[in-house]
């Protein structure tokens, strides 16, 4: 069973354009969030799924550079991409993440994989998204290829199209689903990049984290915003867009 994590991203993201590649550490934020899911004990294998548009042309170097696996394909129909992408790659077990997420701890990743390899098919997908604990930037889906393919074929809003998974949040009733909760409700912290705002504290979170402690958690990151309680007004304000 091999389990393929795809990463989708784009250099055209609307509110903050070229986030995935602006520097942190003289690094690009896609960097980060690489080099961390690859610390997974759990992924067979990370695959950048980015557009076909000539403005990422830059991800697809980025991503040969780095010896990664990259499928192209459409901009708004994300679904499709994914789903090519994990077909490309001869995925059994997609892990969905976006690139926006560089905080994201490999631990919470392998116990989402963990959940659902250990029900043995009772559920096709598993998430910490369904109801949300987790600090938003530590989001992570896990689905068969059957329920992707599903989703592909089903899926006609463009609104469930764009969003990969937004046909499974939209009809819960044709899926086995479980959702992983963290220890205590943490969901109010934002650590995901989609603004200038964002990009500011995720900045000053690996400058403090990252030169001491490569690997930080989770627990790390919760540790650093509470002894900087001011940290977290800086994107506190922010909306998340709608799925």
């Amino acid at each position: 069973m091999k389990v393929a994590a795809i990463i989708q991203a784009r250099m055209g993201s609307t509110r903050l354009p070229g986030k995935v590649l602006k520097k942190v550490l003289d690094r690009p934020l896609l960097d980060f969030q690489l080099e961390r899911v690859r610390r997974s004990a759990l992924i067979d294998e990370v695959i950048i799924a980015t557009t076909n548009k000539s403005n990422d042309d830059i991800l697809d170097q980025f991503a040969a550079d780095r010896s990664v696996p990259v499928y192209r394909g459409s901009e708004e129909d994300v679904l499709s991409r994914y789903f090519e992408a994990a077909q490309l790659y001869h995925a059994d077990v997609v892990v969905r993440l976006t690139s926006d997420c560089p905080l994201i701890d490999p631990a919470v990743i392998d116990s989402i994989i963990n959940h659902y390899t250990r029900s043995k098919g009772k559920y096709c997908y598993v998430s910490n998204t369904l109801s949300r604990t987790f600090p938003r930037g530590m989001d992570t889906e896990v689905l068969s290829m059957a329920a992707l393919k599903h989703c592909n074929e089903k899926a006609k809003n463009p609104s469930e199209r764009e969003h990969v998974t937004g046909y499974i949040h939209h009809h819960l009733g044709e899926f086995s689903t479980f959702n992983i909760n963290y220890k205590r409700d943490e969901s109010h912290h934002r650590w995901t990049v989609d603004t200038p705002e964002d990009f500011q504290l995720i900045k000053r979170m690996i400058n403090c984290l990252y030169p001491s402690k490569p690997d930080f958690t989770i627990e790390d990151a919760l540790e650093i915003v509470k002894r900087n309680p001011e940290w977290s007004l800086i994107n506190s304000h922010i909306d998340q867009k709608k799925s």
